[in-house]
C-alpha cells in the first residue's frame, strides 16, 4: 500500500488521488487491471523505439494499419519487442469515408460488402507479416465502428473489439468481445501534445472507481492510449512515473492483450457448446 491521506483533499495532487484509488482496491481484495493501447503503428521507427523503452516491463498492444505496415516492422518487433507485445488491426487503410464531420474508416453509409472485404484483406495481411503475434482484435482508426457491421467481424473471425470509453457490454455482438481504452494521452483539440498530469490522471482514477464502485463493468480493464508517433517529452515523462507507481503498488497489474481478450476465446467456445 502506498502512503496517502484518508481520503483525496481539495487541492491534492492526481498522483495522491491514484494512490489513494489504488489503496481502496488493495484494501478490498481486489486488483486494479490495466492494459494498454499505441495506435497508428506502420513501420519501424525511433519514436516507436522510444515508447517501447518507456514501457519497459509494461506490456503494449500494437494497432498496426495493414496496409500500409512495412514488412520491415515484424522483423524489428522480433529483434527490439518484447515477447508480450501483441499487434491489434488498426482498420484496413486508416482512410476516411465519412461524409459527416467525425471521421470513420467504417460508417454506416459504406457497402456492408466492402467492409466485409477489407477487413478480411486486413486481418489476412497482419497474420501474415506478424504470424501469432497478431491477435483477431479490431482498434477501428478513430475508436469509431458502426454496430450494423458487427455481425461481420465473427463471420471473418475477429473475436475482438477495441474502442474508446466504458464499455456497455462485454459482448456487443455473440463472438465479439469488447475491451475499450478510456484515457487518450493525446490532445487532438489543440497543439496534439499531450493532454495534461490532471485530465489523464483524472480518467484512470475516474474509471478505476467507477469499476470499483460498480459503476462501470468491473472486469473491464482500465486502458491507456498512445500515439508514438505524436508522443512527446511531456507524455514520456507521465507514462514513467505512472508505471513506476504502478509496478509498485500491490493492487495495480498491467495485462498484455492475450490477458485482455483471453474471455473472448473462453466464452465463445463455451457459448458455442451451450
Amino acid at each position: 500500500m502506498i502512503t496517502v491521506p484518508d481520503s483525496p483533499a481539495p487541492g491534492s495532487t492526481h498522483w495522491t488521488d491514484l494512490g489513494y484509488e489504488l489503496n481502496r482496491w488493495e484494501e478490498e481484495g481486489r486488483t486494479a487491471t490495466l492494459w494498454w493501447r499505441d495506435d497508428d503503428a506502420v513501420a519501424p521507427s525511433r519514436r516507436l523505439d522510444d515508447l517501447l523503452t518507456v514501457a519497459g516491463a509494461v506490456p503494449v498492444s500494437l494497432a498496426v494499419i495493414p496496409a500500409n505496415a512495412e514488412p520491415a516492422l515484424a522483423g524489428w518487433l522480433e529483434r527490439h519487442a518484447s515477447p508480450s507485445v501483441r499487434v491489434l488491426q488498426h482498420g484496413y487503410r486508416h482512410a476516411n469515408h465519412a461524409s459527416a464531420v467525425k471521421k470513420s474508416e467504417f460508417p454506416n453509409s459504406r457497402p456492408r460488402e466492402t467492409v466485409k472485404t477489407d477487413l478480411a484483406l486486413g486481418r489476412a495481411r497482419l497474420a501474415e507479416l506478424f504470424g501469432p503475434r497478431a491477435l483477431a482484435v479490431l482498434a477501428p482508426p478513430w475508436n469509431r465502428f458502426d454496430d450494423s457491421f458487427l455481425p461481420l467481424l465473427a463471420e471473418i473471425g475477429i473475436r475482438g473489439i477495441s474502442k474508446i470509453k466504458a464499455r456497455f457490454s462485454a459482448y456487443p455482438e455473440p463472438g465479439v468481445f469488447e475491451a475499450n481504452v478510456h484515457v487518450d494521452l493525446v490532445s487532438w483539440r489543440t497543439d496534439r501534445g499531450f493532454v495534461g498530469e490532471a485530465a489523464a490522471l483524472g480518467g484512470l482514477v475516474a474509471h478505476l472507481r467507477a469499476r470499483r464502485s460498480g459503476n462501470a463493468d468491473p472486469d473491464e480493464p482500465t486502458g491507456l492510449l498512445t500515439h508514438h508517433l505524436v508522443q512527446d517529452e511531456a507524455s514520456s515523462t507521465f507514462l514513467a512515473r505512472l508505471i513506476s507507481l504502478t509496478r509498485n503498488h500491490p493492487a495495480a497489474r498491467w495485462l498484455d492483450a492475450d490477458a485482455v481478450f483471453a474471455s473472448a476465446d473462453a466464452k465463445s467456445a463455451t457459448r458455442g457448446q451451450a
